[in-house]
């Protein structure tokens, strides 16, 4: 199955790598969000991300110019027509994804796979509201894009073999290292590490150490090379909740509880490094 055109939906933090590290492969991207200017400050990014490859010494300027050559930029779903792929890559709310699967079912070729980059969320029931159960996989990209190998590749109930192995294919050829993961709440990656960050944060919440002091044992004493509240603020304590809540809820366990100092956080809009203030301070970009 060859993928020619691929379309990434949402223009953020991830949808952006995503774009750039599959333009980079050498294949058409069509990227689409709400507004321009969310897809402007996306292609920003990207641009940003490659001119500090080319002061590395790692892509000539001409290998650059021909990257952002392949990137399309777009506002409308319907625009994916000619897809022969799409990776979302929206806000990590269910609702959200059902909607956008129905459209992008509706709207895209019969042949195209549509992948999802959820980091915790069922591919089988995202898959559901669609007509091509068969071409629906998850494609979680670790963050950031550009940098990170690792990509999980989740089969939902229906997902076929030769989907999964096309997508698989594309994985290699990004560069990236794929492992398959069977379709269970937050998979291996996230199913292992936030309820190690949410741990973390009930040893601040019952006052057994400081954020500081946390961080310091688990980069010094484990070798992580960066905290897990550190690392929760990276990724945003808000998603952080909602990853600990789709855990509590799938498995019904409650060493998923998400810790009350992480709800209080999220309701104060202390979200970490991209509202300024989580567990720690940060200058406002």
């Amino acid at each position: 199955m060859e993928l020619k055109k691929i379309m990434v939906i949402g223009a953020g933090q991830m949808g952006s790598g995503i774009a750039q590290v599959v333009a980079q492969a050498g294949i058409n991207v069509l990227l689409q969000d709400l507004t321009d200017d969310f897809l402007n400050r996306g292609l920003s990014r990207i641009r940003h991300n490659l001119d500090r490859q080319v002061q590395k010494g790692r892509m000539s300027a001409g290998e650059k110019e021909a990257i952002l050559h392949r990137i399309e930029l777009t506002t409308d779903v319907a625009a994916g027509k000619d897809v022969d792929m799409v990776i979302e890559a929206a806000v990590e709310n269910m609702e959200v994804k059902k909607n956008i699967f129905t459209r992008l079912d509706d709207i895209t070729p019969e042949h195209a796979i549509l992948a999802t980059n959820t980091s915790s969320l069922p591919i089988t029931e995202i898959a559901a509201v669609t007509k091509r159960p068969e071409k629906v996989i998850g494609m979680h990209f670790m963050n950031p894009v550009p940098v990170m190998k690792l990509v999980e590749i989740i089969r939902g109930l229906a997902t076929s073999d030769e989907v999964y192995q096309a997508v698989y294919d594309l994985a290699l050829k990004l560069d990236k290292t794929p492992v398959e993961v069977n379709d269970f709440p937050g998979f291996v990656s996230n199913r292992v590490l936030m309820p190690m960050i949410n741990e973390a944060i009930y040893t601040v919440y019952e006052g057994v150490a400081s954020p500081e002091d946390v961080d310091q044992v688990m980069k010094l004493g484990m070798n992580h090379p960066m905290g897990p509240l550190e690392l929760a603020d990276f990724i945003g304590l808000d998603t952080c909740l909602y990853i600990m809540e789709t855990l509590h809820e799938g498995f019904g366990d409650d060493k998923y509880r998400p810790c009350p100092l992480l709800r209080k956080y999220v309701k104060a809009g202390w979200l970490g490094r991209k509202t300024g203030r989580g567990f720690y301070r940060y200058d406002q970009q």
